[in-house]
């Protein structure tokens, strides 16, 4: 049955309501070495390699979830840097894999296995496609609160953020960061405008 112009409207909590909205924060050095030893106390293997790659990537979660097992491989050994298409805005951008973060991957890969054209993050319902966004934001709520963090301060958003930080604090060089985010236009990013308040 329809609703008429005559019916009380149905009061709808908006979808923000009880939530806490806005700019997360980056993470400080020493929260990402707790982060790294719980993961590694846990045996988390997985994780340990998916968190190292969100912090040296600076991706989005939408990106980061879709890299294939051959965009960080080649001929057998993993790659220092990789490029990724970003989804929002079509623009290639470039990243260095340290080697912290190539150490934890090559031993995922390896426990993984699959083809280079497998996603490196596979869902844990469908092993053909990769982790959904959501799944990576439970991780990263999960991880956050194990080392003592509040989950409404800190968001895959903040493991974007924390290596940008940590360079803009190192160097003042806002431009670096821009680049490093894959930013167009420094004027209407709230990323970059967002590091230079919200400091470790």
């Amino acid at each position: 049955m329809g609703r008429s112009e005559f019916d009380y409207p149905v009061a709808r909590p908006a979808w923000n309501s009880g939530k806490k909205v806005g700019t997360k924060r980056p993470l400080k050095p020493r929260q990402i070495w707790a982060i790294r030893f719980h993961l590694d106390r846990e045996h988390r293997l997985r994780d340990r390699a998916l968190f190292d790659l969100a912090i040296d990537s600076k991706l989005r979660g939408c990106d980061l979830v879709k890299i294939k097992i051959g965009g960080l491989v080649t001929g057998g050994e993993l790659r220092t840097r990789a490029i990724v298409i970003q989804q929002k805005t079509g623009r290639p951008v470039q990243f260095e894999i340290m080697s912290d973060a190539r150490g934890c991957l090559l031993a995922w890969l390896e426990r993984r296995g699959g083809s280079t054209e497998d996603y490196a993050f596979p869902s844990r319902i469908d092993h053909s496609a990769h982790m959904s966004t959501r799944q990576y934001a439970r991780l990263v709520d999960e991880w956050v609160t194990a080392v003592g963090l509040r989950s409404e301060d800190c968001g895959t958003h903040s493991l974007r953020r924390t290596k940008a930080s940590i360079i803009y604090k190192a160097t003042g060089n806002v431009r670096a960061v821009q680049i490093l985010l894959g930013h167009t236009k420094i004027e209407n990013r709230c990323d970059t405008s967002a590091l230079m308040w919200k400091m470790p």
